[in-house]
């Protein structure tokens, strides 16, 4: 897909890969609605930026776990851009329970981590279609994680979450063509406030012994996953149903 001139939304998009992505699109000329929930500030910094580089850009909360929220938004970004070309389902939420602390997990925090990580995906994507259908394509890039591949993780929750993510990414590739396609891309370590607020004083020792299993010996910054999405949505149109691992080649070994 060319993307210049077209017009995306990207949940989660005031920080991490969100942010990332947002700021690659709008450096390849596409217009960006940032979503958010709590992180107003920074959305509207972001939006600021993506202005910036010379195209139009609007900060919209919405809490994609909720249905009328995500129409609500895509009808905001028809209106502001004219069109909508591209969606990618960045926002995500997770809670940091060890894996042995069966009865620290809440009913609550399966709600929440399946409300957000797979149906709000699901839901932005519903609501997304009929304006792509209408802008004659569409590329949609769900943001699972390699939890979800081999179930190491946060959480139990998020890591089921995140295979269910991938699971929805096949079936909307299926459910959406031919005019929309439909991959998803699978980071591992990512730096920045996400681990490091649920790791602590362990951040450090984690991204090193992680860069360390690496056969490229480094772990991801936001950019490269965002390099990893554009790739989906501004490479060839004939790759659908595709989750791309973007890990350093952790996932492998040696």
């Amino acid at each position: 897909m060319k993307v210049e001139g077209k017009a995306a939304i990207v949940t989660g998009g005031g920080t991490g890969v969100g942010r990332a992505t947002g700021l690659a699109l709008a450096g390849l000329g596409c217009s960006v609605l940032v979503n958010y929930s709590r992180s107003r500030s920074e959305a509207e910094e972001t939006a600021g930026q993506i202005e910036a580089l010379g195209v139009k850009a609007l900060a919209h909360k919405a809490d994609v776990s909720d249905d009328a929220a995500c129409r609500a938004m895509v009808g905001e970004a028809v209106k502001a851009f004219g069109r909508l070309d591209i969606l990618v389902n960045s926002a995500g939420t997770t809670r940091f329970i060890s894996f042995l602390d069966l009865d620290a997990v809440k009913v609550e925090d399966w709600s929440r981590i399946m409300a957000v990580n797979v149906q709000g995906a699901f839901q932005c994507a519903r609501a997304a279609k009929a304006a792509m259908e209408a802008a004659g394509a569409g590329a949609v890039v769900n943001v699972a994680s390699t939890a979800g591949i081999n179930a190491v993780g946060s959480s139990i929750p998020y890591c089921a979450s995140k295979a269910a993510l991938i699971n929805l990414t096949l079936s909307l590739a299926r459910a959406l063509a031919p005019a929309i396609r439909v991959n998803a891309v699978a980071p591992g370590f990512i730096t920045g406030r996400w681990l490091q607020g649920g790791l602590g004083a362990s951040y450090e020792a984690a991204r090193q012994r992680t860069a360390d299993n690496a056969l490229l010996k480094r772990v991801s910054d936001p950019e490269d996953i965002a390099e990893a999405i554009i790739s989906l949505i501004a490479g060839s149109d004939l790759v659908t149903g595709q989750i791309i691992v973007c890990d350093g080649g952790v996932h492998i070994g040696r």
